[in-house]
C-alpha cells in the first residue's frame, strides 16, 4: 500500500488536511491519537511517565495533566528527550500495528515530527506538508491552547524549522487562507495519489 507521510509545524492545520482525506474514505493513522492512547489510566505509558515525571503530571481524576506535563517539557530539553524516549517506542509500534492493517489504494500516516522521527519517516513513500508562515502558527496556537507568546514559541522552537521541513517535503499545501483553498489543493493531490497507487499496484 501507498503510504503517505502527513506533517507540518504545530498549528499548521495537519487535522483539518487528515479529516478531509478521512472524508474522501482514506485510512488515517495518526500519531497525536496514538500519543494519547499510549498514556491513557491503566496504560504502560502512563506509567512510565509517573515513574520518570512524578505523580505531579496527574490531574485529580489520575489522569495525565498534559497542560502540566507541556509547560516542564517545552521548558526543559532534557525532559523533553526523556518523555519522547519514554513514549516514541510506544507509538511507532502501534503505528506499525495499524499500518499492518490499513486497507484501502494509499492511507496517511499524520505524524507531527515526522521529519525528525527517522524510523517513522522509512515507513513512507511519499510526505506532504501543510504549511504557513510562522506568524500564522503563533496566532492559532496561542488561540487554541490559551497559551503565551513565550511559550508558543518554545513550542514552536521545539520543531523542525519551516524552511528545512518544506526542502524535505515531496508535496507542499498552503493553509494560510480558506478552508476552500485548502480543499481544492488536497483534491488534485488525492487524483494524484490514486494514479500512484494504481500505477505502483500495476507494476
Amino acid at each position: 500500500m501507498l503510504v503517505i507521510g502527513l506533517t507540518g509545524g504545530i498549528a499548521s492545520g495537519k487535522t483539518t488536511a487528515s479529516d478531509w482525506f478521512a472524508g474522501q474514505g482514506i485510512e488515517i493513522i495518526d500519531a497525536d491519537e496514538i500519543a494519547r492512547q499510549v498514556v491513557e489510566p491503566g496504560s504502560d505509558g502512563l506509567a512510565a511517565v509517573v515513574r520518570h515525571f512524578g505523580r505531579d503530571v496527574l490531574d485529580a481524576s489520575g489522569a495525565l495533566d498534559r497542560v502540566a506535563l507541556r509547560a516542564r517539557v517545552f521548558a526543559d530539553p532534557a525532559a523533553r528527550r526523556a518523555l519522547e524516549g519514554l513514549l516514541h517506542p510506544l507509538i511507532g509500534a502501534r503505528m506499525r500495528e495499524r499500518l499492518a492493517a490499513a486497507r484501502g489504494p494509499y492511507c496517511i500516516l499524520s505524524v507531527p515530527l515526522l521529519f525528525e522521527s527517522r524510523n517513522l519517516l522509512a515507513l513512507v513513500q511519499r510526505t506532504l506538508v501543510v504549511d504557513v508562515p510562522e506568524s500564522v502558527q503563533l496566532t492559532r496556537l496561542m488561540q487554541r491552547d490559551g497559551c503565551d507568546a513565550t511559550t508558543a514559541s518554545a513550542m514552536l522552537a521545539a520543531q523542525l524549522d519551516r524552511e528545512s521541513r518544506l526542502a524535505q517535503a515531496d508535496d507542499v499545501v498552503d493553509n494560510s487562507t480558506t478552508p476552500e483553498h485548502l480543499g481544492a489543493q488536497l483534491e488534485r493531490l488525492h487524483h494524484g495519489y490514486l494514479q500512484l497507487a494504481h500505477d505502483s499496484a500495476e507494476s
